[in-house]
């Protein structure tokens, strides 16, 4: 065994919150860009009181709530607070709209939303489900037929807290993260206390001494990991609204952060800016870079920090960690203690040293990892099975145990940290008039990012212009999802079971046929949301 964090002291966020409040009462340990920060005491008084007043709004233990806010405060505060009150935390994608968002909504069946009010007109021509109540943050209201909107101030009113029908235990779910799903729509990942706290154990470069920046949002679970980096390790956290690359080391300096964590893009970004005098002049120790690609330890050197590199999804906790500045050429890492791995083929055989193989995990208590998909039996029997989470990722590992990753095999797309489901492009790509059949790919981008491609057929005797594809497709799909590259071709390769050949798109990648939205001069922006600075 390997001691591994199995009380609710170690591992539930209101008794983590207690105990750092009577540790050390007046240590600074969240932060944010707006300005504002919380003590641990003044954190937990202000998680309780938040707590008690969703209580007053009926929030019961158990209970799924919707939270559809950019990061800020209120996001942070509204996680601990639902927690606290033995509730579950659903955050939506602040991009989603359309289809994918019914989705999300439906698949909570949650009557309750606190969402930022700018957001709410994309919820007009949706079906809401069971969302009956909408507690709407800013002065924007707009009026939504069926749904009680009400304002944010209910948050913040006194009311005693009350005991909750049962202790919480560490098995209990606290979040569903959506993670986008490749032969279906994107699946709600069930994170239990104990499976959220192991995963922020295991990034062990943490102590009490340091501060992790976080530029990924709530609804990510790298932004619910920062939160918990500060509670489990005893440091602090600094939350900032998304990564800027002009911002970056200003914002480390100003907010005293001493860990970070980076995609592979953003440290080809921070490489392209010109060298200055003074610029090992910062607080920040170590980083996190996944994948370790070739600029990770030129990042080091220049940089004067320890890099360290992992492999996880929201479903795991951290199998694969490495560090200090591995020397291993693309490594993901080596399993961590206390977990299982085995790289497997079609036939569900180990795969020999050097072979490529499926990603399976087993770890030592099943709640140390998702415990499914919410409302999504037959995905959870399909990746939770025999003993083994099945990753639907292919890797393969040398003789000293170093694991790489080779490819997605379930054909997700991973563009700017964000998992983009070909499933949800192609639906939507189906939409257009005169388009007969479609396929999303990635095709490589920067950094070792992924950019989409889609690859569409028309239907017989219709033409397709690109650029009114991609107008059509604009309103409908969040920013991150939209293709770069579209490609129009006769018809699509396909097995004789009719199944999309898609790594034969690949493979072809950008042809000299295939149309780039860059080149046409097409910029997509996404939509920028400030948060208010005052939540009280």
């Amino acid at each position: 065994m390997t001691g591994l964090i199995t009380t609710a002291q170690d591992c539930v966020s209101i008794e983590l919150l207690r105990r750092n409040a009577a540790r050390d009462p007046d240590k600074v340990v969240l932060k944010f860009d707006s300005g504002e920060t919380f003590t641990n005491a003044s954190l937990l008084s202000t998680v309780e009181q938040q707590a008690a007043a969703l209580q007053a709004l009926g929030v019961r233990q158990g209970d799924y709530v919707l939270s559809w806010l950019p990061n800020g405060p209120r996001a942070v505060l509204l996680l601990l607070a639902l927690n606290t009150a033995g509730a579950i935390y659903v955050p939506i994608n602040i991009a989603y709209k359309g289809g994918l968002l019914a989705h999300v909504i439906a698949s909570a069946g949650a009557s309750l939303m606190i969402a930022d009010g700018r957001l709410l007109e994309r919820l007009h021509d949706i079906d809401t489900a069971a969302l009956d109540r909408i507690v709407v943050c800013g002065p924007e209201r707009p009026a939504l037929n069926g749904v009680q909107l009400l304002d944010e101030q209910c948050l913040d009113v006194q009311a005693p807290l009350q005991a909750l029908p049962r202790p919480i235990d560490v098995t209990d779910t606290h979040i569903v993260i959506f993670t986008s799903g490749t032969t279906g729509p994107s699946k709600g990942v069930l994170g239990s206390y104990l499976h959220t706290a192991t995963a922020a154990r295991e990034f062990r470069h943490v102590g009490p001494e340091d501060c992790s920046l976080v530029s990924l949002p709530m609804f990510h679970i790298g932004g619910v990991l920062g939160v918990f980096f500060a509670l489990v390790h005893g440091g602090s956290s600094a939350f900032v609204q998304g990564f800027s690359t002009s911002r970056f080391w200003p914002l480390v300096r100003e907010l005293a952060v001493t860990t970070v964590g980076l995609l592979g893009a953003m440290v080809q970004f921070l490489m392209q800016q010109p060298v200055t005098p003074g610029e090992r002049d910062h607080p920040v120790k170590t980083a996190v870079i996944a994948p370790l690609g070739d600029d990770a330890l030129a990042f080091a050197e220049r940089f004067g920090v320890d890099v360290y590199t992992e492999f996880n999804m929201t479903e795991l906790s951290v199998p694969l960690f490495c560090g200090p500045n591995p020397t291993v050429r693309g490594t993901c890492g080596t399993p961590r203690a206390g977990v299982e791995l085995r790289l497997v083929d079609d036939n569900g055989d180990d795969v020999a040293i050097g072979g490529v193989g499926e990603l399976l995990v087993k770890v030592e208590n099943p709640f140390a990892i998702s415990h499914g998909y919410l409302n999504n039996p037959e995905a959870t029997a399909k990746a939770f099975r025999d003993g083994w989470f099945h990753t639907g990722d292919l890797f393969r590992r040398d003789a000293d145990d170093n694991y790489f990753f080779v490819d997605r095999a379930k054909d997700m797309i991973r563009r700017r940290g964000e998992n983009i489901s070909s499933f949800e492009v192609e639906a939507e790509v189906l939409a257009y008039p005169g388009v007969q059949d479609a396929a999303a790919v990635a095709v490589a981008g920067d950094g070792g990012e992924d950019e989409v491609m889609v690859v569409v057929c028309p239907v017989q005797g219709a033409t397709i212009d690109p650029g009114e594809l991609l107008g059509f497709l604009q309103p409908r799909m969040a920013h991150f999802m939209l293709p770069r590259y579209i490609r129009v071709i006769e018809a699509l390769p396909r097995t004789p079971t009719q199944k999309v050949e898609k790594h034969l798109l690949r493979s072809a990648g950008i042809t000299h046929d295939t149309w780039d939205r860059e080149a046409a001069g097409i910029v997509i922006r996404r939509q920028k949301l400030n948060e208010r600075r005052n939540t009280e």
